[in-house]
């Protein structure tokens, strides 16, 4: 089988004209996928984070949750835009299939693009292996690796998710 048609693709970026802030995960897990949604997963903490920044809902419908982001200057995206991974672990992403998005056309999309947020260690590892340590330092963006929001980073409380998360939104 050719290795194309065992790769998972990534999502195109939720993506607006005043994007300020991008929030960069590693790679959509199995459930994102089949739902075709960023952070799906019903326990991932990514939507309830937002719902305390935006003001809607995490269960609202995903159309406006998407729009409340924008509309405030946040784009969400992935560090890779493709990779093999039997399942949903960054842990289960085989390293020599990783292609990684385009980010010199991202960061030229977004001019007023400011500070890049890591979901997690995963993407800003898989990010500066790619990019390069100095890649967004050189481009005048601030960055910051935030604790995951999947349901498998349990070593911190949502309560201190929120907290960190929103403290880093509001610079």
């Amino acid at each position: 089988m050719p290795i194309s048609r065992l790769l998972d693709h990534a999502f195109s970026p939720i993506e607006s004209a005043s994007t300020r802030v991008l929030i960069l995960g590693s790679m959509p897990s199995q459930k994102s996928l089949s739902l075709q949604q960023y952070y799906g997963h019903p326990q991932n903490a990514f939507w309830k984070i937002m719902a305390e920044f935006s003001g809607v809902p995490y269960d609202s419908a995903y159309s406006e949750r998407v729009s409340a982001l924008t509309a405030l200057g946040i784009s969400v995206w992935d560090t890779i835009a493709s990779c093999h991974r039997p399942g949903s672990m960054d842990s289960d992403i085989a390293p020599d299939t990783v292609i990684v998005n385009d980010f010199d056309a991202f960061i030229a999309r977004h001019p007023d693009l400011s500070l890049v947020l890591f979901n997690g260690q995963a993407s800003a590892k898989t990010f500066f292996k790619h990019m390069g340590k100095q890649y967004l330092n050189d481009k005048g963006i601030d960055s910051g690796v935030m604790p995951s929001t999947s349901p498998a980073y349990a070593a911190m409380s949502l309560s201190e998710k929120k907290r960190v998360w929103l403290a880093s939104l509001k610079r």
